[in-house]
């Protein structure tokens, strides 16, 4: 048995989701594709495949079994494209995932430069707040925020960003800045997604314990840019990261207040599965990506910074 070619036909099958698609996409009759991918089973002793009279399904060693295959093709493509002396040229579809604002406002960005620098690589970008497995859903690599858990997953930090509080302008013209968390309860406030389930705000004063406040928040609300928007239009002050309302600082449409009461830096790290050899798409995108997202979380962090200097100055 060719194991290699079997392994070809094995992924052509699960991705086209029938035999006869598999077949008819590499130019292989249906026979041979079913006999190829019974005699890989046998081998394997293990049943990858669900068939049924519509569409087949991977098990659960299926699904581990195509994603090894996955990178072990690239990677002979790879292998065998170098001994060649051939220039290597970075192909194929490369799946990510990124929180839906920070995905949008720094990722989607990058991604395009990137699909304009290499003409033969296609993107999959899932945006999602919500931790997707990267193993189960055959993710090549991912945008985290926040600490990452002891795994078997590569990082490399990007940048760091700040959760912090915020009002218009006018509204604290008319209300007042509060100096301490506590005086938030004289405020009006604008919360969102999980904060609206009643979690406290955090505040970590520098050297001293950790306070945490639950404000009145008239406003509940299930994004945070509807929360950035209602707090632009004067509704309240609002609690939330940095980089949601870099622009709107810069531009002078809210004021940063309790500074001195910011919780630690959040870290943000580029991950991915801990492959031995990395197809040649995802280290071209890592080393890509890596410096831009350093530089744009670093621009974001630095408009915060400005209006902070130039309020000292007041």
């Amino acid at each position: 048995m060719d194991r290699l070619e079997a392994m070809s036909i094995l992924v052509a099958s699960a991705e086209a989701g029938s035999f006869s698609a598999a077949g008819r996409r590499l130019g292989v009759p249906l026979p041979t594709v079913s006999r190829k991918v019974a005699e890989l089973e046998s081998h394997l002793n293990t049943q990858l495949l669900v068939r049924s009279t519509r569409k087949l399904a991977l098990t659960e060693a299926g699904l581990a079994y195509v994603a090894a295959c996955k990178r072990i093709l690239e990677q002979v493509e790879e292998a065998e494209t170098q001994a060649t002396g051939e220039y290597t040229v970075p192909r194929g579809t490369l799946t990510m995932t990124a929180p839906i604002v920070f995905g949008r406002l720094h990722v989607v960005p990058v991604v395009n430069d990137f699909l304009a620098r290499f003409t033969q690589i296609s993107v999959h970008l899932t945006l999602s707040d919500h931790m997707i497995n990267m193993i189960d859903e055959h993710i090549d690599v991912a945008v985290r925020v926040g600490d990452l858990p002891d795994s078997t997953l590569i990082a490399t930090k990007v940048g760091e960003i700040r959760r912090v509080v915020c009002g218009s302008p006018d509204y604290l013209a008319a209300h007042g800045v509060p100096k301490t968390p506590e005086e938030l309860a004289d405020h009006m406030c604008v919360t969102f997604s999980a904060l609206a389930s009643g979690l406290p705000w955090i505040f970590s004063p520098s050297g001293k314990p950790t306070r945490s406040v639950r404000p009145y928040c008239r406003l509940k609300i299930n994004t945070a840019e509807s929360a950035i928007d209602a707090a632009v239009a004067g509704v309240g002050v609002t609690n939330v990261f940095s980089y949601q309302v870099a622009r709107a600082v810069a531009e002078g449409k809210l004021q940063l207040i309790l500074q001195d009461y910011e919780p630690d830096p959040i870290p943000v790290h580029l991950v991915h599965t801990g492959q031995t050899l990395l197809p040649l798409k995802l280290r071209r995108f890592a080393e890509f990506a890596t410096p831009r997202l350093r530089k744009s979380l670093s621009a974001d962090l630095a408009k915060l910074s400005a209006q902070r200097r130039a309020l000292e100055t007041l």
